[in-house]
């Protein structure tokens, strides 16, 4: 099972991605759990105890520099399409109660199409984990999904577009689904999220009926505590993981 989960910043794709990681994992299987969204904390959200002190991946400069061949500091130049990255998840990850976690990192764009060394290694990383691995993979990602490519589009089994009831929320995910569909990614659907009742049900269900509906998420103060704390939702508010696991089971039928 390979999933991806984007939507608009804030909008709760690192909660949604903690608790199916906690589902799949508490069912005995492995999880590779991947932050790819430069803004989000998934370490934070699945307990790590020192999440600040892991180095992402795009900022570790003599890795990158020696699996793509690049000369770090350096602009333009020849570099590897191709690094090495099979023994990332191993070597760079970290293993928290049978989960592993990667942390991507962001990459600074000197324009649109911007080709570098880091964005070359992440994006073959990417390819590598859904394609190649044997594990549950779950990657919160960033509304603009731009570290999957055309070929590794097609090997997610579900691209989860996170949203709230408001107008700029159901904008973007109708982003992401064209953006999806471009890359030939046509298996998204939504979760709702910070849902307050059966009006904010039927406001997602009505302006979305292009996309599925996998369940919604109900709004509590005791996640936003959670989070301001470092601690899993699953934690302060347990009922989550009966969410996790109607979502779950949809992904399983499918």
């Amino acid at each position: 099972m390979k999933i991806a989960i984007s939507g608009k910043g804030g909008v709760g794709k690192t909660t949604l991605a903690a608790l199916l990681i906690k589902y799949f994992r508490d069912q005995g299987k492995k999880v590779l759990a991947v932050d790819a969204d430069p803004d989000a904390n998934l370490a934070l959200a699945l307990g790590v105890p020192d999440p600040d002190n892991i180095i992402p991946l795009s900022q570790m400069k003599e890795m990158v520099a020696e699996r793509t061949e690049s000369q770090p500091g350096t602009m333009g130049g020849f570099f590897k399409m191709n690094p090495k990255v099979d023994d990332i998840p191993e070597k760079y990850s970290r293993e928290l109660d049978g989960i592993k976690i990667i942390v991507m990192g962001g990459v600074k764009k000197g324009g649109s199409g911007c080709i570098c060394p880091e964005s070359v290694l992440l994006r073959t990383l990417v390819t590598h984990m859904v394609l190649l691995r044997d594990e549950v993979v779950v990657m919160d990602m960033e509304a603009g999904i731009e570290h999957l490519g055309r070929a590794t589009a097609k090997g997610v089994d579900k691209l989860i577009v996170v949203v709230e009831p408001g107008r700029r929320s159901l904008e973007t995910a109708k982003h992401v689904k064209k953006l999806a569909e471009d890359l030939g990614l046509h298996k998204v659907a939504v979760v709702g999220n910070k849902i307050r009742g059966p009006g904010d049900e039927a406001f997602l269900i009505r302006n979305l009926p292009d996309l599925p509906i996998l369940g919604f998420i109900p709004f509590n103060e005791k996640i936003i505590e959670a989070d301001l704390g470092g601690r899993p939702p699953y934690e302060t508010v347990p009922e989550l993981l009966e969410v996790a696991k109607s979502i779950a089971a949809q992904l399983s039928e499918e």
